[in-house]
C-alpha cells in the first residue's frame, strides 16, 4: 500500500490497542477495493481524549473508531450523534464531515449479526451480560430491540450495573443486576443466552482465570464472548467443555468493522474478505506462539 499526500487517513483510539486487528481488517478492505485509504491505531489515554477528538478535525482524518474506554466518554466531544447510538449511550465510529464529527454505533447491529450467523432467535430468550461499558450497552440494546424477554446485568461495579438498568427499564425491558455471587449463578441457571463483553480473557491476559466456571454453566446455554483475541479464550473452553454452544468476537468485529467502513466509504465492505483476514491473523499468532 503506498501512502501519499492524497490518502484518507482513518484510526482507532483506545487503550489498549496493540491486539487490535482492526487496522488489518480495514486495510485488507481499502486494498480490496482500491481504495486510496489507510488505517492506523493510535494508543490514547483516557485523559486525552479530547484532545484526540479535535485531533480529527486538525488532521482531516476521514473518522475513526473508539474501543475502551471511550466508547461512552467520546459522546459529549461530537457534534452529532446518530439516534440510536444515542439510545445506547455508546459511539465506536465516527465519521468526519469536512471538521463534523458525527457518531454511530456499529457494535450493535454487528453483535447480532454475529448471532444470526449462528442461527439464535433472541425473542422471548433470556440473557445474562457480564459487563456494563460500551461493548455491553451495545449487546443489550440490541437484543431488547429483538424482543428479549429478561436481561440480568452482572457487574463488579453494581453502582455502573444499575445505571445501565434503568436506562434498558426507560426502554421498556426487564432487567435485573448483581454482582458475581449467588444471584448471578441463580440467573445462569434460567438464561438461554451468557455474554462476556468485559475485557477479561483479552490477550495479552489471555490465561487469566474466567469470571465464571464450568460447573455455574448448562448446556442449553449459548456462550458468546466479544473477546475476538484469543479467539478461543478459557471462557469458551469453559463453556464448550460444559457442553454449551459457544461464540467468540470475531463475526462482530467483522460485521461492525464493514458497517463502520461503509460509513466512512459509501461502499459495501468486502466482509466476508475481512472477517478471513482476522481468522487468518489469528491462526498465525496462535502457530507462532
Amino acid at each position: 500500500m503506498m501512502v501519499s499526500g492524497s490518502t484518507k487517513v482513518f484510526a482507532l483510539f483506545g487503550d489498549p490497542v496493540t491486539h487490535s486487528l482492526s487496522p488489518l481488517m480495514q486495510n485488507t478492505a481499502f486494498k480490496a477495493l482500491k481504495l486510496d485509504c489507510c488505517y492506523l491505531p493510535f494508543l490514547v489515554r483516557r485523559e486525552s481524549l479530547a484532545e484526540a477528538v479535535s485531533a480529527v478535525r486538525a488532521l482531516n482524518l476521514g473518522g475513526v473508531n473508539l474501543t475502551i474506554p471511550h466508547k461512552e466518554r467520546v459522546l459529549s466531544y461530537l457534534d452529532e450523534v446518530d439516534e440510536e447510538a444515542r439510545v445506547i449511550g455508546a459511539v465506536n465510529t465516527v465519521v468526519n464531515r469536512d471538521g463534523y464529527l458525527c457518531g454511530y454505533n456499529t457494535d450493535a447491529p454487528g453483535f447480532l449479526a454475529s448471532l444470526k450467523s449462528v442461527g439464535f432467535d433472541a425473542k422471548g430468550k433470556r440473557v445474562v451480560v457480564m459487563g456494563a461499558g460500551g461493548a455491553a450497552r451495545a449487546a443489550v440494546f440490541a437484543l431488547v430491540h429483538q424482543g428479549i424477554s429478561h436481561i440480568y446485568i452482572c457487574n463488579r461495579n453494581t453502582s455502573r450495573g444499575e445505571m445501565l438498568a434503568r436506562d434498558l427499564r426507560k426502554a421498556g425491558a426487564a432487567v435485573g443486576v448483581s454482582d458475581y455471587g449467588v444471584s448471578f449463578s441463580e440467573a445462569l441457571k434460567n438464561a438461554d443466552l451468557l455474554v462476556n463483553a468485559t475485557p477479561v480473557g483479552m490477550y495479552p491476559n489471555h490465561k487469566e482465570n474466567p469470571i465464571i466456571m464450568r460447573d455455574q454453566l448448562h448446556p442449553r446455554l449459548l456462550v458468546c464472548d466479544l473477546v475476538y483475541n484469543p479467539p478461543q479464550t478459557r471462557l469458551l473452553e469453559e463453556a464448550a467443555a460444559a457442553g454449551c454452544d459457544v461464540l467468540n468476537g470475531v463475526g462482530m468485529l467483522a460485521h461492525q468493522g464493514a458497517l463502520a467502513f461503509q460509513l466512512w466509504t459509501g461502499k459495501k465492505a468486502p466482509v466476508d474478505l475481512m472477517h478471513r483476514a482476522v481468522l487468518d491473523a489469528l491462526l498465525k499468532m496462535r502457530i507462532d506462539s
